[in-house]
């Protein structure tokens, strides 16, 4: 089940308006992160989350009281749990859920709310007590709330769209599925976007024949 997150957990931040050395240390963490879940062959990619998990986290510390750098951390550390895979990846999920809580303490609202919708995502997809923290009411909880903040995204909308159909509810989990894929594209994410949107046919297609 962990194993999955690589696959469903793309960047949940829009693109940085600002040039700044902040925002141009994120846009280097998006960019990085996108060529290893893209680009790089599959064998390779547990190895090079790693590595940027290590660069993230020096960033994080360089910008103590902002939340932007944290979630960009926990994404690259839930993307480097997703490729580990097996029990052994809990501590690393773990890790995760601690900086999304750290920058929701910070800014709940940063980058329209990603923070809350990636815990909102490893609630529902890591394994529930005694193996994991998993947590379908929190993770409808933290979906909701991400949602409330960026209606129209197409990350909010595919991830309580996937959550609803993983739970029982086709025919609600179409009408979120279908607005991801309405959702206008993201200035510098055609990569992520295009993903998104092949992900969001195939759960429509699921959650329609389940209806």
């Amino acid at each position: 089940m962990i194993r999955r997150l690589a696959l469903l957990l793309l960047l949940l931040a829009p693109t940085f308006g600002r040039a700044g050395p902040l925002e141009d240390g994120l846009v280097v963490l998006q960019h990085d992160w996108e060529l290893i879940r893209y680009q790089t062959p599959a064998a390779e990619r547990e190895k090079r989350f790693e590595a940027l998990a290590a660069k993230a986290h020096e960033f994080s510390e360089a910008n103590p009281q902002r939340s932007e750098p944290l979630v960009w951390e926990g994404i690259i550390v839930s993307s480097w749990a997703g490729e580990k895979g097996g029990l052994g990846a809990l501590s690393l999920v773990k890790k995760a859920k601690a900086l999304y809580e750290n920058a929701i303490r910070l800014d709940a609202n940063a980058l329209d709310g990603s923070a809350l919708n990636s815990l909102g995502v490893l609630y529902y997809k890591v394994p529930g007590w005694p193996i994991g923290f998993g947590d379908k009411d929190k993770a409808r909880e933290l979906l909701g709330r991400a949602l409330q903040l960026n209606p129209n995204g197409i990350d909010p909308n595919f991830f309580y769209g996937e959550f609803l159909l993983e739970t029982g509810k086709p025919a609600e989990a179409t009408t979120y599925l279908e607005r991801a894929l309405a959702a206008a594209p993201r200035p510098g994410r055609q990569v992520a976007d295009t993903g998104r949107r092949e992900e969001a046919r195939a759960l429509l297609e699921k959650a329609r024949a389940a209806r």
